[in-house]
């Protein structure tokens, strides 16, 4: 069984669906620390053939809390008006714009699970058949850390494979994985380009924008484009 695991990051670029897409098994890390000015409640869309950083509001935000321990803010309709005044001419927004309204329609203020329930969202749009589950929700030693925690994951979920994204490398250990009878290999997205609006074309933005310019046959199609290294 193939196995990822990553944080749940708001709207993430193509490479976090691919990785998501190809294992079998994703977790949604959520009972691990807060990332300050990560991609946990921000990410990049299309402004005018700029990009635009977009940042959800939370309430008291530490690195010293868990993502699981933080509450969103208020700036939701904000973000949705920003959405539709950059993207309401792209050419698949009449069918994108109403699955982004619906995840921030929530009334889920836990920052974890927003996050997991708009992967999910996303997930049955695209029609990716992977399981998805959150790390609090298995029963493991929580005070094990790194690779060690990793590995833990992967044993108690009954993995052969483990599949990280390229920053993983120096993280990660082949040795460490073939000593618990595991595989390791670490996804590398190739350039996936598309047409937006005319201009120069801005690359690994948020799934938002690879939504409102590509058909779902189409995303799924770039989901296959990476390669795996070990």
């Amino acid at each position: 069984m193939k196995l990822g695991i990553m944080q749940a990051y708001f709207f993430p670029y193509i490479g976090y669906w691919q990785l998501l897409n190809y294992v079998d098994t994703y977790v949604v890390y959520d009972d691990v620390n807060f990332i300050k000015g990560g991609w946990i409640n921000r990410n990049y869309i299309l402004s005018n053939g700029d990009r635009l950083l977009l940042t959800l509001n939370l309430k008291q935000a530490s690195p010293n809390k868990c993502i699981n321990e933080i509450k969103i803010g208020d700036n939701q309709k904000k973000i949705l008006k920003t959405i539709f005044q950059f993207y309401s001419k792209a050419p698949y927004f009449n069918s994108v714009y109403p699955l982004i309204e619906e995840i921030f329609s929530t009334n889920e203020q836990n920052l974890a699970f927003f996050l997991l329930n708009s992967i999910k969202k996303i997930v049955d749009f695209l029609e990716i058949k992977t399981r998805i589950l959150l790390s609090s929700e298995i029963d493991k030693n929580n005070a094990l850390k790194g690779q060690d925690k990793v590995l833990e994951i992967c044993t108690i979920l009954g993995a052969d494979t483990y599949v990280n994204a390229l920053g993983g490398m120096d993280l990660y250990e082949t040795d460490a994985f073939k000593k618990n009878n595991m595989e390791l290999f670490f996804l590398k997205p190739l350039d996936v380009g598309y047409k937006q609006f005319p201009g120069v074309f801005e690359k690994n933005l948020s799934i938002i924008d690879v939504l409102m310019f590509n058909s779902p046959d189409e995303v799924r199609n770039q989901l296959a484009q990476f390669e795996l290294l070990k």
